[in-house]
């Protein structure tokens, strides 16, 4: 299965260039309670997205079996939230291999068109190469079309080897072996991410609660017509 960062391929002129500076986003490991979510995000993209995405036209009856046989405990997946706690970019770090011993893994993204020239996908890829370092995987695959440049050189910018095939490429990543410092960061970024969502989690809350005893209720005398 063929896995891209749908609309990233330089031929969207809505795009927003990426900016040179590094920018720093929270990224949450996402779990089985945030299947919704997942299906929403991908369902939200549109079909040459989706094309894209899995590599084939993918209707949703498709993306809602791709996302029903998700393995949250064998695979890892990603996501950065917005402010409304929607999933504006997600990646899959697949597991390569059904034997419990592979040391390969696959790495998928997909942002939707709000947060594209942000630096998310790249943001994403840096996360998944911690996780994997640190799982013991030590060599990272992306399979992508030969046209998506952006996927390719995020990949090139890490470090990988890119191998072209017709219209298709695949850019392999050597990951060096995990270490205090790989560890250590992976534990701030998850610390940091989780309180950014439980901060957001918090506004959603606290603007749902404001709205409600704003809106005025049947029975008020606010509804009462002159």
């Amino acid at each position: 299965m063929s896995i891209q960062i749908p609309g990233q391929s330089g031929s969207d002129p809505k795009a927003r260039p990426a900016s040179p500076a590094f920018r720093w986003f929270p990224i949450r490991s996402l779990g089985p309670r945030q299947r919704p979510r997942v299906l929403a995000h991908l369902l939200s993209l549109n079909e040459p997205d989706r094309y894209l995405r899995f590599g084939y036209a993918a209707n949703d009856a498709h993306i809602g079996r791709y996302v029903d046989q998700l393995d949250f405990d064998r695979d890892e997946l990603f996501g950065i939230f917005n402010r409304r706690l929607e999933l504006v970019a997600m990646a899959h770090l697949a597991l390569l291999g059904n034997d419990g011993t592979t040391r390969a893994a696959e790495f998928g993204v997909s942002v939707l068109p709000q947060g594209r020239g942000r630096g998310l996908a790249s943001r994403l890829f840096e996360i998944a190469c911690l996780h994997a370092r640190n799982r013991g995987i030590d060599t990272l695959m992306v399979h992508a079309l030969s046209e998506n440049a952006a996927m390719l050189h995020i990949a090139r910018q890490a470090g990988a080897t890119v191998d072209r095939a017709g219209p298709d490429a695949t850019a392999t990543l050597r990951l060096p072996a995990l270490d205090l410092s790989s560890q250590l960061t992976q534990m701030v970024e998850t610390q940091a991410a989780e309180f950014d969502y439980g901060l957001k989690k918090q506004a959603a809350q606290f603007q749902r609660l404001f709205r409600a005893l704003c809106d005025p209720q049947p029975g008020d005398g606010n509804n009462v017509q002159k």
